[in-house]
């Protein structure tokens, strides 16, 4: 309750705080190519519920025509535009919203696609959905450079399956069988902090 409590607290008040900043990105986006401001993407949430995940668009309208769902290094199908926003991680924003309406919260494991949640072992599946996806956890700050590291493998998608996502399994099961409100804190806390040196 105390977690969904501060959830709806700080996803409101930061919605309201940046509102500027969230004109002005969409401002850009439009400005700087054809398509809609907002990626939708279908997720995988809490209990095996689907949900669309927003953020900022950052790859050309027709990304998903042109590739994997993964991204690899300097993926041709960024904007200039998503270049700046993914390296400060800024794309991912409008997910405040999903934690407003319930879908996500600010701190739990990253929610994957279908595709993807297909390869996760029966315990792991049923353990990392018993909670709401999140925006940042133990993963996503391990694995800030994903893209980068894909990049260098030979077959990107393949190293992602068989490498990249049990690592990442193995950290966001251990966040579900750790967390607490205190550790909450230090995660966002370490996420902003991370966020800082990437500007």
């Amino acid at each position: 309750m105390a977690k969904r409590l501060f959830d709806l607290l700080a996803s409101a008040l930061g919605l309201l705080l940046l509102a500027p900043v969230l004109l002005g990105i969409a401002v850009w986006i439009k400005l700087d190519s054809k398509g809609p401001v907002l990626f939708r993407q279908e997720r995988v949430g809490r209990n095996g519920r689907p949900f669309l995940i927003h953020k900022f668009r950052t790859m050309s309208a027709d990304a998903p025509q042109r590739g994997p769902q993964i991204t690899v290094g300097a993926d041709a199908r960024i904007t200039r535009a998503g270049q700046v926003l993914r390296a400060v991680k800024l794309d991912e924003l409008p997910q405040l919203w999903d934690v407003l309406r319930g879908a996500m919260s600010l701190v739990g494991p990253r929610p994957e696609v279908p595709k993807y949640v297909a390869l996760y072992p029966e315990d792991m599946r049923h353990l990392l959905l018993s909670v709401r996806p999140g925006i940042t956890d133990l993963a996503s700050l391990q694995y800030r450079d994903e893209s980068a590291v894909l990049a260098q493998a030979a077959d990107p998608e393949r190293a992602y399956m068989e490498q990249v996502l049990p690592a990442k399994l193995a950290l966001s099961a251990r966040y579900v069988r750790e967390a607490s409100f205190v550790g909450d804190l230090r995660l966002i806390a370490a996420t902003l902090a991370a966020l800082s040196r990437s500007r």
